[in-house]
């Protein structure tokens, strides 16, 4: 059973949270373990690493350079004593030898004798909002599903040929049965803890700044939603059209981390030029009471070099009428050379026309 329906391990990559894109709405709490084991990691990479998230927080971190488990947050280095990370490497060492051997033998299988190559393995546990649990373990080879594990039914699911042989040997070894078992009772156990461990942390909230606005290119009118700025991780962002969401036809540019410690993240659809207003972005994020609707408002008409060009004109036609009157005042002020200008009501004389600006 997959943990997010129709999204596969396939999408899995190193350091991406697969199930903080989904299903965030029925989650209270999550934790999750990704293991990769790589035939060419790069220069000075290690072949293998080992990461855990809780509520989508990466809190431990194991390669195959330090060959240690060590804390990544701040709350799990003080709350976690010596024994528990002795206790952890132990297993990170264990986990590195074996998943060295299924690298092999996926090589066997496949029949690759050189070539980059990737095997992950991810499992983990959610406590959900009506305090039912979700439990999954899954293993993905160059990122294709391989197998997985459904706990309710104890069974295999082999989703390429070359995983038959690995279901046949699990099955046949009780492997399910222990399985079972850690996801419902160990792997539950230490997420309550560590939440505990985190509450400071993990509790917080954080609202999304979200921005809406469209780009009109080739005929296609192309809509951006983007939310910044909100913890925790999981959020979930959809177009909707006349109120249904159109989740085939959207595209997401997954979930990043900002510097601060929080994320964000994009998606965007392509609808017709005349149709924007017949979409809506909706955000769905435990900071948010109830999710949040966003529209597209198409840009006003630029008002201000029209009001700027008309104050311009306005300002010379001023020049040249103040200009006309002055040369005509100079003028009359000519004319009437040799007569008395007769006094103002206080007694004294009206100044003179040259210089002074005439009253409005």
């Amino acid at each position: 059973m997959r943990p997010c329906g129709a999204v596969g391990l396939g999408l899995l990559r190193l350091g991406l949270l697969l199930a903080a894109v989904c299903g965030a709405a029925a989650e209270l709490h999550t934790l999750r373990y990704i293991h990769t084991a790589m035939t060419d990691p790069g220069p000075g990479q290690p072949w293998y690493v080992d990461v855990g998230y809780v509520d989508g927080e990466l809190f431990v971190h194991y390669n195959s350079t330090a060959r240690r488990y060590v804390p990544r947050t701040e709350w799990m280095a003080a709350k976690a004593d010596q024994q528990y990370w002795d206790g952890q490497t132990q297993i990170g060492q264990r986990n590195e030898r074996s998943v060295k051997v299924s690298l092999d033998t996926l090589q066997e299988r496949y029949n690759q004798t050189g070539g980059s190559h990737t095997v992950q393995w991810m499992f983990g546990c959610d406590i959900l909002e009506d305090g039912t649990i979700r439990g999954y373990r899954q293993v993905a080879y160059d990122g294709k599903d391989f197998i997985a594990f459904d706990k309710d039914m104890k069974t295999f699911t082999a989703a390429v040929p070359e995983a038959v042989p690995t279901k046949r040997k699990w099955e046949e070894g009780g492997v399910a049965e222990g399985w079972k078992s850690y996801l419902e009772e160990t792997c539950v156990e230490w997420l309550r803890r560590y939440v505990e461990y985190g509450k400071a942390e993990l509790g917080r909230r954080e609202r999304p700044e979200v921005r809406v606005w469209g780009k009109e290119a080739d005929g296609i009118l192309t809509l951006s939603c983007r939310a910044h700025g909100f913890y925790p991780r999981p959020i979930v962002v959809s177009w909707l059209k006349d109120g249904a969401v159109r989740g085939q036809d959207a595209q997401s540019g997954g979930i990043m981390p900002n510097g601060d410690g929080t994320y964000h993240t994009w998606v965007t659809i392509d609808a017709q030029p005349g149709d924007g207003d017949k979409y809506q972005c909706r955000v769905e994020h435990a900071s948010l009471p109830q999710p949040g609707l966003y529209s597209w408002e198409p840009p006003q008409p630029n008002l201000v070099p029209i009001v700027a060009g008309v104050a311009v004109a306005i300002v010379a036609i001023a020049i040249v009428v103040g200009v006309g009157f002055i040369i005509y005042r100079r003028h009359a002020g000519k004319k009437g050379k040799g007569y008395n200008i007769a006094p103002d009501r206080e007694g004294g004389s009206s100044s003179s026309s040259t210089g002074s600006n005439p009253s409005i």
